[in-house]
């Protein structure tokens, strides 16, 4: 069983490493130092290993997560047990919060993929910060309307587009993330940062793991994509753009 979220005993983690933040890179980056420095002092540190869950659907709303380092998947379990991959969330990130700010129960789960360090802060001292710190709100408003043109954005290309040009998509979305955190390597290839297996992929863009092998396959030998254990390297991102969007290559 997944362990549950306690604020004893929260295992310690390695200090946060890699590029420095940069403005827009996710809700942390976006505060200022003063406000940072208050949202500090209401969290507890806490550190997740892989398959540990930050917060589960249908549980009560009792605290927010803001990821520092590390990847998680949100995810949602329908009526039938079938687990939907609905987004990845990374550096910078703020989760397990519209349940909180809505008071309701939460509607998804969000599970560690790689080792995450993270401030996780109960709900009445985050709310209580917002209050006193009311431009936060703002960034909070637009964490959530930013989330829903995305989702939308998916959907309509998802809509338009089949088999190997919906991964294609998906991989060039999840690319230009990662360069968000970590540079492209000097040949201008890129680790996509979230290590989502074939299985999750699939559920992320409604398709069985085996369209995804063979689109992956497919990708492979047009030159777009190069794969391992959990790991895919974009090896020409524009390529790939162009290909997910049915653009000849140029």
């Amino acid at each position: 069983m997944t362990e549950r979220t306690t604020f004893r005993g929260a295992p310690a983690a390695a200090p946060p490493t890699g590029p420095p933040p940069r403005r827009g890179d996710g809700f942390w980056q976006d505060l200022d130092d003063a406000q940072r420095a208050a949202l500090r002092r209401v969290a507890r540190t806490r550190g997740y290993q892989p398959r540990m869950a930050l917060c589960y659907q249908g549980e009560e709303s009792d605290h927010i997560v803001v990821i520092e380092t590390g990847w998680a998947k949100v995810t949602s379990c329908t009526e039938d047990g079938h687990e939907v991959v609905l987004a990845v969330r990374g550096p910078g990130d703020l989760v397990c919060e519209s349940a909180v700010l809505g008071s309701r129960q939460r509607s998804a789960t969000v599970t560690a993929l790689s080792p995450v360090r993270a401030l996780v802060v109960p709900a009445g001292r985050f709310t209580a910060f917002l209050d006193a710190h009311p431009a936060v709100w703002l960034l909070v408003s637009g964490t959530f309307v930013r989330r829903l043109d995305d989702a939308d954005r998916r959907l309509q290309a998802h809509v338009a587009a089949k088999g190997a040009q919906r991964l294609a998509l998906l991989l060039a979305q999840l690319a230009e993330l990662s360069v968000r955190h970590n540079p492209p390597a000097p040949d201008g290839s890129v680790d996509i940062g979230p290590p989502l297996s074939q299985e999750e992929l699939g559920s992320w863009m409604d398709a069985s793991r085996e369209t995804v092998a063979r689109a992956l396959s497919g990708l492979r030998r047009r030159g777009l994509v190069s794969t391992g254990w959990r790991r895919i390297t974009v090896t020409d991102l524009p390529a790939l753009r162009a290909f997910a969007q049915g653009r000849p290559r140029t």
